[in-house]
């Protein structure tokens, strides 16, 4: 996927950001550059200008918003700026939901916002589009603070639970690309195979019960990087696989095809076969509610035909 460098920050006063939705009553943060308030979702600078007082509100030199629910920082500031306000606004409103825009971003300032609940983060380069989207998920959504939830983190292992939800599922993936340090198109790759698995086992583990969770672990050693999922399911045999191009035999590879017709399931099943081909090792328990994706960041020249292990 091309990603694109988003429009500079400064210039967003004048783009329409095309909302399909309705105004709501929710408040939100005016613009500290423009000192006028935008009807869905504005910029608030995380600086020395920004101060909590009364306990009701953060003043700024321009203007002042009571606590808002919805918050995007501004790029020209620093994730542990950002994430400091986050904390001080939290004091007052427990609920807002931050997105954090910032020019330089490391693991450690991702795993950061993740443990205090932003809501999202992006560094560049990212889409302009992906972005609205994601401003349109904070806007909209239900109540989030419990959808992702750090159990341990450092820069180099996290473990995560994560709510059996689609949205809370994108959330993830955006957290999962600012943390991954790697090359572009081998993150892709991991990148693939692991919203693969992920959205298996939120679908088919925990049926998309958002009460069910998903556990997650990420681990970078040197020369590789490993994702862990467990769903709450019950497993599943690879052998009874039938709807999934990964059980066609090589000389007939859409034999799956009429399978999901017959039991009324969209196009596809072939994400796994394809996670196959984009990561070294994929590993699942023998249960089949647990799989372990490993991708070697040092190449063998003669890599041995891809295979699913069951242990």
């Amino acid at each position: 996927m091309t990603r694109h460098s988003v429009t500079p920050i400064e210039s967003w006063r004048r783009v329409d950001y095309g909302f399909k939705s309705k105004p709501t009553s929710r408040t939100t943060a005016l613009n500290a550059g423009s000192g006028r308030q935008r009807p869905k979702c504005s910029v608030v600078r995380p600086s020395s200008e920004a101060r909590l007082e009364s306990g009701v509100r953060v003043e700024q030199r321009r203007g002042a918003f009571s606590a808002a629910q919805e918050v995007l920082t501004a790029q020209g500031s620093s994730a542990k700026q950002d994430i400091n306000l986050l904390q001080q606004i939290r004091t007052v409103h427990p609920h807002t939901r931050m997105i954090i825009l910032t020019k330089e971003s490391t693991t450690e300032d991702v795993v950061s916002a993740l443990r205090q609940r932003a809501f999202s983060y992006f560094s560049p380069p990212y889409t302009f589009e992906r972005l609205r989207e994601m401003i349109h998920m904070a806007m909209e959504g239900p109540c989030w603070d419990d959808g992702i939830e750090v159990v341990s983190a450092t820069s180099v292992w996290v473990r995560l639970l994560v709510r059996c939800d689609r949205k809370t599922a994108e959330r993830l993936m955006q957290f999962f690309d600012e943390m991954v340090d790697i090359p572009e198109e081998e993150k892709q790759q991991v990148a693939y195979a692991f919203r693969e698995m992920l959205m298996n086992a939120m679908n088919y583990g925990g049926n998309f019960d958002p009460h069910q969770y998903v556990e997650i672990s990420y681990f970078r050693a040197r020369h590789a990087i490993a994702c862990r999922v467990k769903d709450p399911g019950q497993g599943f045999s690879l052998d009874e696989l039938y709807h999934a191009a990964v059980r066609n035999p090589p000389d007939d590879p859409f034999r799956h095809i009429p399978v999901r017709e017959a039991f009324g399931l969209p196009p596809g099943g072939f994400g796994i076969l394809l996670s196959l081909h984009l990561v070294d090792e994929l590993i699942y328990n023998e249960q089949g509610n647990e799989v372990l994706l490993v991708k070697y960041l040092l190449s063998d020249p003669t890599p041995a035909r891809p295979e699913v292990k069951v242990v």
